[in-house]
């Protein structure tokens, strides 16, 4: 084996299109000495088979579509840079939609790719057979065309960006596997990465970066890093004698079909993304596996391939060339695993690329480089962080489930609503089987079963429009508004902080003042050193050196992960105790008369404030009691020891506490305009652009994590704000990413929507670029809408209760 150097300041483990991308740019920023390396040689593993397409349309996401740009221009420039070819054919692509929602899909997509700079433009049927002759267009509804975007070749890719790496000093090692890192104790918990062990001997470093594909998993579970990705069968074949296939014919993309098709050596290329698959070595990739294939499973996938190859009639009477199956990997969400683990520091991963390893590989290392070179991310990256995911994800079981599933999504309509199927039931409320009987019907939350609504049995098809449920929706939403509603939020992430340095810790990492009187609840962001948003949750502190921290559920490691890296050197301890309390939310105008009426507690404005936070007595029960809403109504939290929570669950029903779902919820608090953690907020936002200056406390004795960035902003002109959308048309729905426009000119999106069934229309929150703060509202509105412009009202207040009277009521 070669001989290694005895230390590196980052070593990239894996030598695909992904690592050799973070090592380029690790190298680019000027990081030191960066050592990349390959257990066997460069594009082993998936790259060197993937099918190499170079599309820019298709995503919602800002920080997905910006990654396929960037990487799509940087293959175009690698060449003149290194002397080496990428393969880059620029020769268009074109998305076909065959069916009524998928033309209301991508019309919405469409708008939303270019406002981001994509030049997609939807075109007929007769277009399309124009473009790609070889092609049936008669059941063709619309097509929708990207001229820039095209197809690259894998492996000329990776070995121009390996040799990219090498021109700006890396190094780069083949026929070396790392078998595991090296870490020492960090405090608080956590390790510290200090290098990467080899059967050449080890190799001292500050950063290593798993970058090794379908083998990820294997290798974070050897140092107890959680990378639930799992490898699954991945199709295509090579048919020649198809007439009219030309080099210079678009890729195209039929989800509808299955499939997508390109040029391919003379031949046309039909690749497959079948809506149930098999998943390959639960148990493990072996370390062996290189450039080896699969054996197709041909009665399995015949049906699809008929599909596929129907949508270009000659390739069913040409000569197949090849049929190959071959691993790719993929994650329980088909997002990417990027950043810093939580359990290493140190560690960081770029993996679980779900098939788009070579439209996205530039730009995925562009992202981790810049991670590692600044200690942050420079774009948003709440979807694909690797602290969303949880160690249980990596079971077998979970995995073989979820595979299954996860794959078909690629392909399958992407309707605003849709929750997976498969690994279900991981996590229960005690409450659950009482939410079932009163006819919840229940949703993936984090991994929690949580009731999105309740209704009657029957099944209501997936829409872009109004869904069947929505008069049940409606009907909770009006109950908190008028009445009393109850919501089992078990899923919420709770930690109990404790010790003598636990209310200087939080005051640290908290923009708001959190170390006040005993009995406090307070609302506050955590920012990073550059004044931008962590997490939004809120600090209780309970007694001098007792505080309970609760987020929401899909930041639950992260905000975990944060404070541990601040704990070392404090006397304070932090503890998960997500599964110790039962979270029942009882919110609407009669909430303070139906707890009075169980409780001996005096509930009134005057001995229970706004904020206020109290054991009380709950029937049987004792509860930590908190006065606060997340619906913009009076409301209160209980936090029930979960042994106690059936039965206080109970005595709210019965004294006339509707249940109500996850839906409502959404609606409620987009009417009111709270804010959400990654959804409408996200790591790239300074605190005051997003609405929560309100919540921060520059003069704060002590200061707080994030506070000169913040005074720094604060003395800039406001460039953009999050306001509020609503749709003066009651028809249209809001989801994400609707392009908003001022005036004429695109100037943001919609990051979350939903309908306010209190005010009429449509809701939602849109960061939007801004002349002058104070009339954010003047001049002509408008909402893109999959094609349609739906004139809006714009705030920067909410729209429903705006000075907040009915929450301190």
């Amino acid at each position: 084996m070669p001989s290694l150097p005895d230390r590196a300041r980052a070593v990239v483990v894996g030598g695909g299109v992904i690592g050799c991308s973070v090592a380029y740019h690790l190298a680019e920023a000027g990081f030191g000495e960066v050592l990349l390396l390959e257990r066997d040689r460069l594009t082993s593993g998936t790259t060197w088979h993937a099918a190499g397409l170079m599309v820019t349309f298709g995503s919602t996401s800002e920080t997905s579509t910006r990654i396929r740009q960037y990487t799509r221009d940087l293959y175009g420039r690698l060449e003149a840079e290194t002397g080496q070819s990428t393969g880059l054919r620029q020769v268009g692509f074109v998305e076909l939609a065959t069916d009524a929602d998928r033309v209301e899909e991508y019309r919405r997509t469409a708008a939303f790719d270019r406002y981001c700079g994509v030049d997609v433009q939807e075109i007929g049927p007769s277009d399309v057979a124009a473009l790609f002759p070889p092609a049936r267009v008669d059941d063709v509804l619309a097509g929708f065309y990207v001229a820039d975007d095209g197809r690259a070749d894998p492996v000329d890719v990776t070995m121009a960006l390996a040799k990219g790496a090498r021109r700006l000093g890396a190094t780069i090692v083949e026929g070396v596997p790392a078998t595991g890192v090296l870490a020492t104790s960090a405090g608080g918990g956590r390790r510290r990465v200090t290098g990467v062990r080899t059967p050449v001997g080890d190799v001292e470093a500050e950063v290593v970066v798993n970058c090794t594909g379908m083998w990820a998993r294997e290798l974070g579970a050897a140092d107890g890093v959680a990378l639930p990705l799992q490898a699954a069968e991945h199709y295509y074949l090579i048919v020649d004698g198809v007439d009219g296939i030309t080099p210079d014919l678009p890729v195209l993309e039929d989800p509808g079909s299955y499939g997508y098709y390109r040029e391919e050596t003379g031949g046309l290329m039909v690749g497959l993304f079948e809506p149930a698959s098999a998943p390959w070595r639960l148990e493990g990739v072996p370390s062996d596996f290189s450039f080896g294939t699969l054996p197709p499973d041909w009665d399995r996938m015949t049906p699809f391939l008929e599909t596929a190859m129907s949508r270009v009639p000659g390739s069913l009477t040409g000569g197949v060339r090849t049929f190959f199956c071959g691993p790719e990997s993929f994650t329980p969400d088909l997002q990417p695993l990027v950043g810093e683990t939580p359990e290493v520091g140190g560690y960081f991963v770029a993996a679980g690329m779900n098939s788009i390893g070579i439209l996205s590989g530039g730009g995925i290392g562009r992202v981790l480089a810049r991670w590692i070179v600044d200690g942050r991310p420079d774009v948003d990256v709440t979807a694909m962080t690797v602290e969303r995911v949880q160690p249980w994800q990596t079971n077998l079981e979970y995995r073989r489930e979820r595979t299954v599933e996860v794959l078909g999504t690629v392909y399958a309509p992407h309707y605003p609503y849709r929750t997976m199927r498969t690994a279900r039931g991981a996590k229960r409320s005690v409450l659950y089987d009482r939410l079932a009987a009163a006819g919840a019907r229940f949703r993936d939350v984090s991994g929690w079963e949580g009731a999105d609504w309740f209704g009657p049995p029957g099944e209501h098809p997936l829409t872009w429009g109004r869904p069947g449920f929505f008069g049940e929706w409606a009907a909770e939403h009006h109950a908190v508004r008028t009445d009393v509603g109850v919501f089992d939020m078990s899923f919420m992430a709770k930690f109990l902080v404790q010790g003598p340095d636990a209310g200087p810790l939080l005051s640290w990492l908290s923009a708001n003042s959190v170390d006040g009187p005993c009995g406090r609840v307070t609302y506050t962001p955590w920012l990073n050193q550059g004044g931008t948003v962590e997490a939004d949750l809120t600090v209780t502190k309970v007694d001098e050196e007792r505080y309970l921290v609760v987020a929401s559920d899909t930041v639950h490691r992260h905000v975990e992960t944060w404070i541990r890296r601040h704990l070392p050197g404090r006397a304070a301890t932090v503890t998960d105790v997500t599964s110790g309390f039962t979270l029942l939310s009882l919110q609407g105008p009669r909430s303070r008369e139906l707890l009075g009426s169980l409780t001996p507690e005096d509930l009134s404005t005057e001995a229970f404030p706004f904020r206020t936070a109290r054991e009380i007595e709950v029937g049987l029960a004792r509860a930590l009691c908190l006065r606060i809403t997340y619906v913009g109504e009076l409301g209160y939290e209980l936090y029930v020891p979960t042994e106690h929570a059936a039965d206080v669950f109970d005595r709210l029903v019965a004294a006339g506490a509707r249940p109500v779902g996850l839906k409502a919820l959404g609606s409620l608090r987009l009417e009111k305009g709270y804010r959400d953690y990654g959804h409408d907020v996200d790591n790239t936002d300074p605190v005051d652009d997003v609405g929560l200056g309100f919540a921060v406390r520059v003069g704060k004795p002590g200061g707080f994590l994030g506070c000169e960035a913040v005074v720094e902003h604060r003395s800039r002109p406001v460039r953009q704000r999050l306001v509020h959308v609503l749709l003066r048309d009651p028809d249209p729905l809001l989801f994400h990413a609707e392009v908003v426009h001022h005036d004429g000119h695109a100037v943001g999106y919609v990051r979350a929507g939903s309908y306010g069934h209190t005010l009429g229309g449509a809701v939602g929150l849109a960061m939007v670029e801004v002349e002058d703060v104070d009339t954010v509202g003047a001049g002509s509105w408008t909402v893109d809408v999959a094609g349609r412009s739906v004139p809006c009202d714009v705030s920067l207040a909410p729209f429903y209760d705006p000075r907040s009277e009915r929450v301190r009521a």
